[in-house]
């Protein structure tokens, strides 16, 4: 067969077809490949739209790293351990958004998708993805808030972690290596339902840590911390809502348009989750953001550091009434010291050392 150009001039969904009418053509095996080139380059009219969502999203990586950079200069002296895993997320996400930004350029400009590139924004990105799930996992766990450590959590946390970086690796290398416009088939199916699976695992240990951490704040009265994490708790809800109806949108929108015929909507669909992933990264910057404050929403096993103004007047206005008391309870032969023994909870997202961190206090 020659080698024939076809000149098209209308912007649409073509498909090339092969017909062999003659009988003694039947079976015959044809080898060969086709070139197909947009004005704009060789990113097929499905794609062609993630390069300039990538960029975008990589300058406004860029200009998020700058702002929480700036602050943490300024005030590098009281930056908190949570605040390192937030400049971690911030820098991950920065280089993801470059790397698609990269492979997306290549791939305009060549015609080809290399493997190299595409395997390393595939390998970063579940990276970014897992590390993200994991810092709000341990936020809502109050951890360097209202414990200094994840305790006999720690395992559970990179377990899961663990897992859910293999899930993820798995589903994104399906999805994007030697793939250049049809979406795969049957095998994305079952990739995708154990990291929606362990998805919903994160979620409902977030909102379980979440509910116990308010319990914590809101019994030792630590109204700072507390007004915080009521923020926190209120994003994630408006969050997982917006990701839920989502997901219906989704739905429908495959459902209705079987053949692919709305192609060049089709880049919204994917783009929408990383766009929420920002945002929510955005809240915790905010929320985190280094300040000559932040030591006041650190852990501190000094009951008299955490507590807020009011507390302090409180209990500078009853120190005169305290030896009395004491001698009181002791003459009722209790102790002072002593605590009430708490029952330990075996559900598996308890917080199995706060015991521990009761005696600490």
């Amino acid at each position: 067969m020659i080698h024939q150009k076809i000149n098209i001039t209308k912007t649409g969904m073509y498909t090339l077809i092969f017909v062999a009418c003659e009988r003694e053509l039947e079976g015959l095996t044809v080898e060969g490949k086709t070139v197909w080139k947009n004005p704009t380059g060789y990113l097929p009219g499905r794609m062609s739209p993630f390069m300039t969502f990538y960029s975008f999203m990589a300058l406004a990586y860029g200009l998020l790293g700058a702002f929480w950079f700036f602050q943490y200069m300024r005030n590098w002296k009281d930056i908190l351990q949570l605040q390192n895993c937030i400049s971690a997320v911030i820098a991950l996400g920065m280089s993801e958004m470059a790397l698609w930004y990269f492979d997306y350029l290549n791939f305009n400009m060549t015609g080809s998708r290399p493997m190299g590139i595409t395997m390393w924004a595939v390998t970063v990105g579940a990276v970014k993805k897992t590390v993200s799930r994991l810092l709000i996992l341990v936020v809502s766990m109050g951890f360097g808030v209202v414990r200094p450590t994840l305790g006999g959590l720690t395992s559970k946390v990179l377990l899961l972690g663990g897992t859910y970086f293999l899930a993820a690796e798995s589903l994104d290398v399906v999805e994007n290596v030697n793939t250049i416009n049809d979406p795969p088939g049957k095998e994305r199916l079952f990739l995708v339902l154990p990291v929606a699976m362990l998805d919903a695992l994160f979620i409902l240990w977030t909102f379980t840590s979440l509910s116990r951490t308010l319990e914590k704040l809101q019994a030792r009265r630590r109204f700072a911390k507390l007004e915080l994490y009521r923020k926190f708790t209120n994003s994630l809800a408006m969050a997982v809502v917006v990701s839920v109806a989502w997901i219906g949108y989704e739905l429908y929108f495959k459902a209705t348009d079987p053949f692919g015929e709305r192609w060049q909507s089709f880049w919204v669909i994917p783009a929408f989750w990383y766009v929420l992933a920002f945002i929510l990264l955005i809240v915790i910057c905010v929320l985190w953001a280094p300040s000559q404050n932040s030591t006041r929403y650190a852990y501190s096993e000094e009951v008299g550091e955490d507590l807020d103004e009011e507390e302090v007047a409180l209990t500078a206005s009853t120190t005169a009434t305290k030896p009395s008391l004491i001698v009181e309870i002791e003459k009722s032969g209790v102790k002072p010291d002593s605590k009430e023994r708490k029952s330990v909870n075996t559900d598996v997202f308890s917080l199995d050392d706060d015991l521990e961190e009761d005696k600490r206090d």
